[in-house]
């Protein structure tokens, strides 16, 4: 009996052991992870400081100047993301404009670098390959480049209004023609600000829709830090009401919050509920759900399909808002005749678009995920870099049909 007690005894000391182990092995493991991933990074910058300043011959101060940009502009991405935070918000807009934009740069140059690679192995293959053709190469990634960047400013700020007609089985023949204007990922924050939340609330409301939907991520900041610059929302006009639910921005800047400031500004938060629109045979159902990550944040913010459609009147055709498209599996077998969706960007800039695959079961646009009709949007705004090279923003004009 002792020896069994002093067995037990040891058995329950190891297993505290293990789990005070338990926090410092996810330190450790985070932080080695932190430490390959910066590694990789300056790896990379180096990389395009050889081929871009050492390719076009920068000798003496032209030089130095070339480096110093490259790791300022490399300091700047961590500078943005902290001070975003910690920093006043105009010091910390400075640095986030320089890091966002170096974010876009960087990612265009490392493409058309790699690209270009493959010709100049090729050229050293064939014994040809000199200074002339690193410095050809590198002029010629940075005249496709900078172009590129440069019109992708100017349009990531001009989402354009784009229509899509959906049948919907059920839906009462008064209704045909319902339109939806949706919203997603409009990014206010410190590079997308209340112009242009005033811009779009223009677009938005000459579409004189009978219900303005918003698929989450509408932020990138704090409500103290941003309730100016989302002042303009509120002036969003739908016959039915603005329907608002969360995207998984809104859990990195207080998502209680935001739907609290989401009903100051007007809108029907739905809070994974559902509300009916019309009367009589004439009815629709428009439920939200919280995002997927709000599950990380609180067990309340978890998304729950049951709770967003408990009680809505049968036969009555169902609406679905959900930031991520991927939550379609879990709408799948609830009766949803269209779910609309956000949070990909449509890639947002070449190539990144097909590394959405990875994580979500589409890229944008309508197509049926595990039996769901769903739209996903390339978004309004943007994040992070203030570039669109590729997939175009959009306010999407969402006219429901009697199937």
């Amino acid at each position: 009996m002792d020896d069994q007690l002093e067995q037990t005894a040891v058995a329950a000391e190891q297993d505290g052991a293990r789990l005070t182990d338990v926090p410092i092995l996810l330190f450790v493991r985070g932080l080695a992870l932190l430490v390959v991933m910066v590694g990789v990074v300056v790896g990379l910058h180096v990389y395009i400081g050889e081929r871009l300043i050492t390719g076009l011959g920068l000798v003496g101060p032209a030089r130095v100047v070339g480096w110093t940009a490259l790791w300022t502009a490399f300091a700047s991405i961590f500078l943005g993301f902290i001070g975003g935070r910690v920093l006043p918000r105009g010091v910390a807009r400075v640095f986030q404009w320089i890091g966002f934009a170096w974010m876009g740069l960087f990612g265009l140059l490392l493409v058309g670098l790699a690209v270009t690679d493959v010709g100049l192995w090729a050229a050293a293959r064939a014994g040809v390959l000199d200074d002339t053709w690193l410095r050809a190469r590198a002029l010629g990634v940075l005249s496709v480049v900078l172009p590129a960047l440069a019109w992708g400013f100017v349009v990531a700020r001009r989402p354009e209004v784009k229509t899509l007609e959906v049948p919907i089985p059920g839906l009462a023949k008064s209704l045909d023609g319902f339109t939806l204007v949706q919203l997603s990922d409009v990014h206010i924050g410190e590079t997308l600000d209340r112009r242009f939340a005033e811009a779009v609330v223009a677009q938005v409301n000459a579409q004189h829709a009978d219900a303005v939907v918003i698929t989450g991520d509408l932020v990138d900041g704090s409500v103290a830090r941003l309730r100016k610059e989302v002042e303009p929302l509120a002036q969003l006009r739908g016959k039915h009401g603005v329907f608002y639910v969360t995207g998984n921005h809104e859990y990195y800047h207080g998502a209680s919050a935001w739907e609290a400031e989401g009903r100051r500004l007007g809108f029907e938060v739905l809070h994974n509920e559902h509300r009916v629109v019309g009367a009589g045979d004439a009815q629709l159902v428009i439920a939200g759900v919280t995002d997927v990550e709000g599950a990380r944040f609180s067990e309340n913010h978890a998304p729950r399909i049951d709770l967003a459609l408990a009680h809505a009147p049968a036969g009555v055709p169902r609406i679905l808002l959900s930031h991520q498209p991927r939550f379609a599996k879990r709408a799948a077998g609830h009766g949803v005749a269209l779910m609309l969706s956000g949070h990909t960007h449509g890639g947002q800039i070449f190539p990144f678009m097909f590394f959405v695959k990875l994580q979500q079961p589409v890229i944008g646009g309508f197509k049926v995920l595990d039996g769901v009709p769903t739209y996903t949007s390339n978004g309004t705004g943007y994040w992070g870099p203030p570039f669109r090279v590729g997939p175009r923003g959009e306010v999407t004009r969402v006219v429901l049909r009697a199937a």
